[in-house]
Formats: C-alpha cells, sequence, structure tokens
C-alpha cells in the first residue's frame, strides 16, 4: 500500500460525495465483481464502526478518467484518504477488517 504523486488529493467533485470528517475509504469496483460485493460490506462494516469515516464506492466503468489517473488496474481497489483527501493508503483486493482498520490509524493521525 503506497502513495503516488499523482494522487496527492482527491476531493468531493473527484468521488461525487463528501468526504468523511476523520477519512474516507473510496473503493472502485466493477458490476460483475464478486471481491466487490465482499469489500463493499467490509468497508461499511468499518465506516459504520469508526466516527468520522466515510465509505464511498464508485464504478470503474463510469469513471474511466478518474480510473486512468489513479492508475486503477483491477477492482476492487481500495483508498484511504485523510480528512484533507491525501491518499495514505492503498490495496487491491478483498482486504480483511482488520487491515482496514489498521490502515485507517495512518489516515486519522494528525
Amino acid at each position: 500500500m503506497g502513495e503516488r504523486d499523482d494522487e496527492a488529493r482527491l476531493g468531493a467533485v473527484e468521488i461525487g460525495a463528501e468526504l468523511g470528517e476523520r477519512a474516507t475509504l473510496v473503493q472502485f469496483s466493477s458490476a460483475f465483481c464478486q471481491p466487490c460485493r465482499a469489500t463493499r460490506r467490509v468497508l461499511a462494516d468499518v465506516a459504520g464502526m469508526v466516527e468520522g469515516v466515510a465509505h464511498v464506492e464508485i464504478d470503474a466503468e463510469d469513471r474511466l478518467e478518474l480510473v486512468r489517473r489513479l492508475e486503477i488496474l483491477r477492482t476492487p481497489t481500495v483508498l484511504v484518504l485523510d480528512r484533507h483527501g491525501a491518499v495514505v493508503r492503498r490495496a487491491t483486493g478483498q482486504p480483511r477488517k482488520a487491515d482496514v482498520i489498521a490502515a485507517l490509524g495512518a489516515a486519522v493521525r494528525d
């Protein structure tokens, strides 16, 4: 999980929703992606457990320009944004709940 220079910050306009007060979990999905469904559940659970964290799911096929800009190569891809929209973690594949919670630790540090 790492950060790239070209994805330093994302805002509400780019992700199509308001950023979370403390952090935002951005999930890139596609229609027929089985792991995307499980990822949606994990991220929604974590966002529900941790105050100030939002979960935003983006259909990769609908947002090809953003997918290219962020170099999203497969779904699901999850970006963890801090409260300012900076990408602090990035992962592909279905995450474990414990890993998402750990990644949020980097996002909520001040």
